[in-house]
């Protein structure tokens, strides 16, 4: 959630920031601001709307020279969108502005403490109270901005990410992060600061992640200095390599980044198992997994733990993890899972699923299994997130920048990586036999050509789209390994068309959701050959005597269910375990395009966010 975009060097901060906010709009906004110092004047413009109100805004406002400048877009936690609530904050004097991420906690009774030393508050955010907490720590105590910056944030309770400029202090801005991610490129002469890496990725190759509680300052013509906040002791940062590159961050000719990312899946999913995947050779090699075989081999029970998207890829593994290795698996939310005093052994082995690697329920999830003695297993897709060093091993997804808040190729990329686990895990423990392991290994090979095929459904998702376009309700129905695919489903739809959708096991029909039932219903149904097929055709005849809309995602060739259903969208064949992968495709662009249809903002719908670093 939010978005922070930094630059102090020698070139012109302007462009630079607005082209990084516009970057960092997947991560969900409500408003917009930056700030510039042309080394007399600090020149602040916000507005709420988006970064290109924002473009227009500032160019009326103020002149756009400077080589300092910072940038935010916001997401309404404390006080409603509006341009007072928005970032930058300045202190009551006006010499300091701060862009911040995150919740201080605390931020009631630290504002009534300066309103009694006779601090003034504009807004009604907890920004305004920790900027001007810094400000009245610097002048209590006579500190330099670094110091100053230091001593407050150990006064606060809650997360942060921010950065903080004094125009008394004009060659220099402080970086800080807890909870919230923060990365600093580092080029000649020049320093970037952002949410992730995609703001300045043309500009420097090499970058640091802040860990929580620390600080940087990032000083013009002199070496950045980074400190632990909590002892001020001095830290060596590491400094990566992205891996990201600006064709993967930009459209491509395609009209919304959600299409451009499902349509990426095939190469997303070769690249997901690349080097790890040997079928010819019987092989599965995954160091995180080889390193650590023993702790999953003997693992008395797994528990997979995330929000979203990733929970319903947890599912699916679910199911997978028990019939490959008959391993009990235990599917937990991570928001809840931290709260209701949950019981770990020793034994027990947490796997953490996370696009981004920041989700703040994910990440306290994974920090209370590890204080209980477990061993906690990582699943994410950016490297050098907080998800990868926080856990005791993992992998990653590869999937490439997910710019559209809706999820897609990260779901089929982690159904692969944990697939791949499930497989290795089974070959150490003798759970399945030699042919169908060799078997598995062969068709998931095969999975990216068909997902290609299954990407040709997509007139065919259109076509149904336009009729259901204005539909208010929608119903999706699977069973076993398509049931989490049905919750999936109704996910997409929600999260970028507003249409109201349930996802549903299709047995569970009977016991409620056939009640809403009638001829305006739309009922996708998966329903692939394999499985549980003849079960899922009773439940679809059941539908079609109450004069329900079936939509049914169904197996190439299929004769029996085409005749019940309005609509068929056909997929290629595949085992039943690997079929969520395919399933899942024209589920997506059913969405996409009832979405586009609606005229809806696909890849930024109205209060999500891409990166939830906030409870």
């Amino acid at each position: 959630m939010c978005g922070i975009v930094g630059y102090i060097g020698y070139r012109e901060a302007y462009p630079i920031v607005i082209k990084g906010l516009k970057r960092l709009e997947y991560r969900g906004y409500d408003s917009a601001g930056i700030m510039l110092y042309d080394g007399n004047q600090l020149k602040i413009s916000k507005t709420k709307g988006k970064v290109i109100d924002l473009e227009e805004k500032s160019s009326k406002e103020i002149t756009i020279n400077g080589t300092i400048g910072m940038g935010h877009t916001r997401w309404a936690t404390h006080g409603v969108p509006n341009d007072v609530n928005s970032h930058p904050h300045l202190s009551n004097s006006g010499n300091l502005a701060l862009i911040h991420n995150g919740i201080i906690e605390n931020y009631e009774p630290l504002k009534k403490e300066l309103i009694k030393r006779g601090y003034v508050f504009k807004s009604d955010t907890d920004t305004e109270v920790l900027v001007n907490l810094i400000e009245d720590v610097q002048k209590t105590h006579t500190l330099k901005l670094g110091k100053a910056v230091q001593i407050a944030l150990n006064q606060v309770v809650g997360a942060y990410a921010i950065c903080v400029f004094d125009k008394q202090k004009p060659d220099e801005i402080v970086a800080a992060r807890l909870g919230s991610p923060l990365a600093i490129g580092i080029g000649k002469d020049e320093f970037f600061i952002a949410s992730d890496a995609s703001p300045f990725i043309e500009y420097t190759s090499n970058a640091i992640y802040l860990e929580d509680e620390e600080m940087a300052i990032v000083r013009l013509h002199k070496p950045m200095k980074v400190r632990k906040i909590k002892d001020d002791t001095l830290v060596d940062p590491y400094v990566q390599e992205l891996q990201m590159n600006l064709e993967q961050i930009e459209k491509g000719g395609y009209d919304h980044f959600m299409i451009k990312e499902i349509y990426e899946q095939p190469n997303v999913i070769k690249d997901t198992y690349r080097g790890r995947l040997h079928a010819n050779e019987g092989l599965i090699k995954m160091s995180g997994i080889e390193d650590n075989i023993e702790k999953f081999t003997n693992a008395q029970r797994i528990v997979i733990i995330a929000c979203g998207t990733s929970w319903h890829a947890g599912l699916v593994a679910e199911y997978i993890f028990e019939e490959f290795t008959r391993i009990p698996v235990e599917v937990e939310y991570a928001s809840e899972f931290r709260y209701r005093n949950p019981i770990i052994n020793e034994k027990d082995v947490i796997i953490a699923i996370s696009q981004s690697g920041e989700t703040a329920d994910t990440l306290a999830a994974i920090k209370l299994a590890k204080e209980k003695g477990a061993f906690v297993f990582g699943v994410c897709n950016v490297v050098g997130s907080s998800i990868s060093r926080e856990t005791h091993a993992g992998a990653y997804t590869h999937a490439g920048p997910e710019i559209g808040v809706a999820s897609t190729k990260a779901f089929t990329t982690q159904i692969t990586v944990l697939t791949m686990i499930a497989l290795r895990l089974a070959k150490a423990k003798g759970t399945l036999s030699t042919s169908d392991y060799h078997r598995y290994l062969l068709e998931l090979e095969m999975i990216p050509e068909k997902v290609l095929e299954a990407l040709n459904t997509n007139d065919k998702a259109k076509e149904i789209a336009a009729v259901f376009k204005d539909a208010t309700n929608f119903l999706y129905l699977g069973r076993g390994y398509n049931f989490p695919v049905a919750l999936e489903g109704a996910l997409k739809l929600k999260e970028i068309s507003y249409i109201h959708a349930e996802g549903y096991p299709a047995a569970e029909m009977k016991h409620g959701p056939i009640a809403l039932i009638d001829e305006q219903m739309p009922v996708v149904v998966i329903a692939p050959k394999q499985g549980h097929y003849d079960k899922v055709v009773s439940n679809i005849q059941e539908i079609k005597s109450r004069s329900g809309k079936i939509i049914a995602v169904v197996t190439k060739g299929d004769q029996q269910v085409r005749a019940l259903a309005d609509h068929v969208i056909e997929i290629p064949e595949t085992s039943d375990a690997l079929s969520p992968l395919l399933t899942t495709i024209p589920l997506q662009l059913l969405s996409y395009h009832i979405a586009v249809m609606r005229g809806c903002n696909v890849d930024q719908p109205r209060n999500l966010a891409k990166s939830v670093t906030v409870e």
